[in-house]
């Protein structure tokens, strides 16, 4: 057990707690004892600081270096240690130990969005990155991945441009945390390879209901090897225990005022409590032969194979059974890189995971230094130079305008566009440089990746009409916020009609703009079998394990019900939470005073997965007279969830506007049942949708 310090106080009345033998020792950073850690170290009592105090210098030198630069993309991140156990033998598949059967792998996963700043916040329609650190014997081996199987891009080249269209405008900082503004769809609208990346990217996926309830993808494909160096295509999946499982917009972006922290709170306490996270990783393992018959190129990250024509073979389970101690130390300061991999996995010719194992290195040392030493004078081209790079520490150029990406049309519309391309420009020689050489060393892509509409029609076809509805409607939404750059929304509505007529049409009628002439595909699209594993809401999960079911009570709720409720929840390992118009709570039925976990005005329903109202007449009428309890019950009606109500509850219901439909319901089991499902025909009666 700790001893209190040894206190003493100073001339000036400052306390000092000193060490009496037993307690440990304070020091500076090189083991010197420190005898006071309350003064500096003067030339008399009010003469000047001397800067021989090394103490001083030390203890304000390190505070001053306490900060890293954030990282450019993904950010605002979330971590948790866990393990990682093989369930299945591949080992004629791979020599990698961490795939031996029964071995057991410490690992440390980070969970983040795409786009904002570390100060942003956790629910804006985003990818998600989903990485993972496993701690090999054999050597670390890092999956770094999304959410989302495919990319917006082909080519590492164009990683530049596609982050400097969706961050903040150049010229004005804004908007922070999200694409739908003119430089993103401006360059989108150019750039038809990220026609598919764009349907998922619409979808409910980028809008996770938790990070414990999305699935994760190492997007390219890459290769197993054997003990005997046979070698085959494969690519990995994370797939949550609990479901895939969304919010909906209009809910996502209340719970960005409810609270920033959503998914980072919600992965904290579950793991807290006991309720760890588990994925269990799945392969889809193919050979050469499989990816000459298929009509897209598997080294295509903006591709992604069938479940039904491969399907995914789980081989291990992930358990994140640990919270980080310190935020900085382990989270901000962990570093992925996808060429950390153990013998037995290995790299495709992906052309974007190829310019990702030079990044992601070059990375982790630009956060220790600067990417601008070219502009140190003694480094400086003393001749004109334009690009398109930007920002950096020591960042001694200013450029003027927004012109930081390309392609981009910022010209026609009388802005500066940038610098071009040039026909004497530097081009690499096809001249041999080594025996082993095979082919031309050309800047040129394969025919095979010009297909960019076919996989954006499979994955909008595969969804349900709501799922469909959804997708329309984000698009709409977004390219409405594309403010003087009038060309961008027909460009990009010219470029849907590659993906699907309706949705084309849909999109443009909501813009109120007419329809565009069909943009010229590359590559004309070819329709594909739709899949099913592609769409959330057919696979929905009707559990409320490890969901929230929000109970409304105020004075005089029948406290009978009321448990019976918690009960029933509780059996299916659902969390009740109880919400009254005073933490406090309120007085029940049986006389006694019953705690609330949350306050009526600081607990909104999009805080939970499904809501009941459980009151009496003279309850009913005082929570008829606060707003937040018609919001409560309007906002869960709005956002598609299950409503369970009491007899009393009533009057609040249709204040509320709530209409009878499936999902409004009295207290008793089919409550419960419906409190795990969302109702999305409920949808057009609540909400114009494209």
């Amino acid at each position: 057990m700790t001893k209190t310090p040894n206190p003493s106080i100073g001339n000036g009345g400052e306390p000092h707690q000193r060490a009496d033998g037993e307690e440990r020792v304070l020091t500076t950073n090189h083991g010197v004892p420190i005898s006071d850690n309350q003064n500096s170290l003067k030339s008399g009592a009010r003469g000047p600081t001397l800067i021989e105090d090394f103490v001083l210098r030390e203890k304000i030198f390190h505070f001053d270096h306490e900060r890293i630069p954030e990282r450019i993309v993904h950010a605002r991140g979330s971590g948790a240690h866990g393990v990682f156990e093989a369930t299945d033998d591949i080992s004629d598949l791979t020599r990698a130990a961490v795939f031996r059967h029964g071995e057991k792998t410490e690992v440390f996963a980070r969970f983040s969005t795409v786009a904002g700043g570390s100060g942003s916040v956790d629910t804006p329609r985003d990818v998600r990155g989903f990485a993972v650190k496993f701690y090999t014997d054999e050597g670390n081996w890092d999956l770094v991945g999304n959410n989302i199987p495919v990319f917006f891009i082909q080519d590492a080249i164009k990683f530049p441009d596609l982050i400097h269209a969706v961050k903040m405008e150049a010229d004005r900082g804004y908007p922070q945390a999200g694409s739908a503004h003119d430089t993103f769809w401006d360059w989108a609208s150019l750039s038809p390879e990220s026609t598919h990346m764009l349907m998922w990217a619409m979808s409910d996926r980028t809008l996770p209901r938790s990070l414990r309830m999305m699935e994760g993808f190492g997007i390219h494909t890459f290769r197993l090897v054997n003990a005997e160096g046979v070698s085959s295509f494969v690519k990995f999946h994370w797939k949550p225990r609990l479901g895939v499982q969304s919010t909906i917009w209009d809910e996502a972006l209340k719970l960005q005022a409810a609270d920033n922290d959503y998914h980072r709170r919600d992965l904290f306490e579950a793991i807290d409590s006991g309720s760890f996270p588990q994925w269990d990783l799945g392969i889809q393992v193919f050979d050469q032969e499989f990816a000459d018959a298929q009509p897209y190129d598997v080294l295509d990250a903006t591709k992604l194979i069938p479940e039904e024509d491969i399907p995914v073979r789980l081989i291990g389970t992930m358990t994140l059974n640990r919270n980080v101690d310190n935020f900085f130390a382990e989270t901000e300061q962990a570093a992925f890189l996808p060429s950390n991999v153990p013998p037995g996995i290995d790299f495709s010719n992906d052309p974007l995971l190829q310019g990702r194992l030079f990044s992601y290195l070059d990375t982790q040392k630009s956060r220790l230094g600067t990417t601008n030493f070219h502009q140190i004078p003694i480094n400086a081209p003393r001749c004109p130079f334009g690009n398109f790079q930007r920002d950096g520490m020591m960042q001694t150029n200013v450029p003027n305008g927004r012109a930081n990406y390309e392609p981009n049309s910022l010209a026609a519309h009388g802005e500066e566009g940038g610098p071009r391309e040039s026909m004497d420009g530097f081009s690499t020689t096809n001249a041999v440089t080594g025996p082993d050489e095979m082919g031309d060393k050309l800047r040129v892509r394969p025919e095979s990746f010009s297909d960019h509409y076919s996989q954006a029609r499979l994955f909008y076809r595969s969804q349900d009409p709501h799922e469909q509805a959804h997708i329309a409607s984000a698009f709409v939404f977004e390219l409405s916020k594309v403010g003087l750059l009038d060309q961008v929304p027909p460009r990009m509505v010219a470029n849907l009609r590659n993906v699907d007529e309706d949705l084309a049409k849909r999109v443009a009628k909501g813009l109120g703009i007419d329809l565009p002439a069909k943009a010229k595909a590359a590559k004309d699209p070819v329709d594909m079998d739709p899949s099913d594993a592609l769409s959330i809401h057919k696979n929905m999960k009707p559990t409320l394990e490890g969901r929230a079911v929000g109970i409304l009570i105020a004075d005089g709720t029948d406290a009978v019900a009321l448990d019976k409720l918690i009960a029933a929840i509780a059996e299916t390992k659902g969390k009740s939470v109880i919400v009254a118009p005073r933490v406090g709570g309120a007085k029940l039925s049986n006389g006694k005073q019953r705690k609330a976990d949350g306050q009526l005005a600081g607990t909104p329903s999009q805080l939970f997965d499904a809501v009941a109202i459980i009151v009496s007449d003279e309850g009913c009428a005082a929570l008829m007279q606060e707003s937040a309890a018609v919001e409560f019950v309007m906002n869960a009606f709005g956002h598609l969830k299950a409503v369970g109500a009491s007899e009393a509850a009533q009057p609040l219901l249709d204040k509320a506007g709530v209409e009878p439909d499936d999902g409004i319901l009295g207290i008793d089991g089919a409550f419960v049942k419906a409190a795990a499902m969302r109702f999305y025909d409920r949808e057009p009666s609540v909400r114009m949708l494209a």
